[in-house]
């Protein structure tokens, strides 16, 4: 154990240097005004954490995030006290605040079989303000599992994004090549409705599975042969052209030990996460769903007003299209109208619609996760977008034959002055506030932070809190390196119906904030 832990401050260390960058087009509308640092500490270990920057003139409102490795999920002030807190039964992914003062969050299941892909969830749960959970639904087992996201529709419904176990024989029999096959077969993404039954239950009222929707040009005898580049609607199925490279039990074993590798995670089931969808928003207004897909660096818009049988073919609901993709944007490559010079997302999350009164309302924010830079002795950074998808007259989206679905470049790019210092290769979101601003979540580091469209941060907030979740077998999950990381945070304006007749007061004691013990003795060499 103490070799272990030893081992992760080593390769915490390692990871804080060994990663590249990029410059977005300096004709983009970019952030100049925000401070600069050296360093690379991705995870921000060390650093001051609680409020930073403070502004005057700030919209009032809290801030809502889960504690990592923990059952609560805390609300703090512009100060950075906490006000209120929800306690659940497991660990929070997510959560989303209603407007009686309930959560709705995604838990982690502790047990749940099969599955290994990262952000393994399995719950769905509602916690009403005074800690009570009035729902708990399970969607794990081992035919399919929930997984990082979901959105609360405006008639209570739930819309969840699952895995979905595919056989080999069924993968290969749709066109995948076999050198992309891994043994256990694939676990293609489906979107579930799940209406709340109930302390427990969920009935199924619609679902769309990307299995329905695809496409490929290497088996000329299968059904859903055809040319990806004529059908930009379609997923080829054989877009992701690699598998992680082959490894052995025993080095599987190391990993696992080590904390670098899911507890279902087998040799042959590396690389069955084939989409890893990470996001997930509805549009009551246009009844549509946009999710992302930071595999393959794309984020996609179906119609969610077809029936289900619909949902599963080529015409019909709302947009004539049945379950086809809408639109797409981020890696035309995937669908042959374009290269690697074209792709425009890189391991993205959290896309979303901007509200409507918000500057923007209708376009798209998406958090770029990990821009290479155009100078290779340079390092990767990230970046938050707002996107204008083309549209006409009666909002269909617009594709021009032969050519990528635009736009070419956003409306609006936030990144940091140096480019480096703001960076999260993974997790993180980001959303338009009503002033105009930009709230942004840097999830690996958990420092959640507001920027003006100039780009001048006027407020942030290092998370200092940590839980001390333990695993099934009783043993502390490590610290390192995700200490402080957090999936979401969200700003949440004071008039916010949750917060009517309620007083928010700073709760006393506050609760005390983690500090990294320290290395066992005898690991100091």
């Amino acid at each position: 154990m103490k070799k272990m832990l030893l081992l992760l401050h080593v390769l915490m260390a390692i990871s804080i240097v060994t990663f590249s960058q990029a410059m977005v087009d300096k004709k983009d509308s970019v952030n100049k005004n925000a401070p600069a640092t050296k360093d690379r500490n991705m995870f921000g270990q060390g650093i001051p954490r609680g409020v930073t920057i403070n502004s005057e003139g700030l919209a009032p409102g809290y801030v809502m995030f889960a504690v990592p490795n923990s059952a609560l999920v805390y609300l703090i002030n512009r100060k950075g006290e906490v006000v209120h807190q929800w306690k659940g039964n497991y660990g929070v992914m997510g959560a989303y605040l209603q407007n009686d003062g309930s959560l709705v969050q995604n838990a982690v299941d502790p047990d749940f079989p099969v599955f290994a892909g990262g952000g393994e969830t399995g719950r769905i749960q509602k916690i009403l303000w005074d800690n009570k959970i009035v729902w708990d639904f399970e969607y794990a087992n081992e035919k399919f599992h929930s997984h990082h996201d979901f959105t609360v529709m405006p008639n209570g419904n739930i819309l969840a994004i699952a895995w979905e176990a595919r056989t080999v024989d069924e993968v290969l029999a749709a066109g995948r090549k076999p050198k992309l096959t891994p043994k256990a077969g694939l676990w293609p993404d489906k979107i579930v409705e799940i209406k709340p039954e109930g302390e427990r239950g969920g009935k199924i009222v619609w679902e769309w599975h990307i299995w329905d929707h695809l496409i490929q040009d290497y088996d000329s005898k299968k059904a859903n042969y055809g040319n990806p580049a004529d059908h930009p609607e379609l997923l080829d199925i054989n877009a992701k052209d690699s598998l992680p490279p082959l490894i052995s039990q025993d080095s599987m074993n190391i990993l696992k030990r080590t904390g670098r590798a899911r507890r279902n995670e087998t040799p042959e089931n590396r690389g069955s996460d084939v989409y890893h969808l990470n996001a997930i928003k509805y549009n009551a207004e246009l009844d549509q769903i946009a999710f992302s897909s930071p595999s393959l660096n794309e984020i996609f818009i179906i119609d969610h007003s077809t029936t289900t049988k619909e949902a599963a073919g080529h015409k019909g609901g709302r947009w004539g299209k049945g379950g086809d993709f809408l639109y797409r944007w981020g890696n035309p490559e995937n669908y042959r109208r374009g290269d690697s010079t074209n792709k425009k997302l890189f391991g993205q999350h959290d896309i979303r619609w901007i509200e409507k009164g918000k500057p923007g309302a209708g376009n798209l924010t998406v958090f770029n996760n990990g821009i290479p830079h155009r100078d290779r002795d340079s390092m990767d950074y990230s970046a938050i977008h707002e996107i204008a998808p083309p549209k006409d007259q009666k909002s269909n989206y617009l594709i021009e034959k032969g050519k990528p679905f635009g736009p070419e470049k956003p409306v609006w790019t936030y990144i940091a002055q140096d480019s480096v210092s703001f960076w999260s290769s993974f997790i993180s979101g980001s959303h338009r506030m009503n002033n105009g601003n930009t709230f942004i979540n840097e999830g690996a580091k958990g420092r959640y932070f507001e920027v003006t469209k100039e780009g001048k941060i006027v407020w942030e907030y290092l998370n200092p809190y940590r839980g001390e979740i333990r695993k099934p077998n009783g043993d502390p999950n490590s610290p390192m390196p995700m200490t402080f990381s957090a999936f979401r945070s969200t700003f949440i304006p004071s008039n916010h119906p949750a917060f009517a007749n309620r007083k928010l007061e700073p709760l006393n004691p506050q609760p005390k904030v983690f500090v990294m013990p320290p290395p066992p003795p005898g690991d100091k060499k």
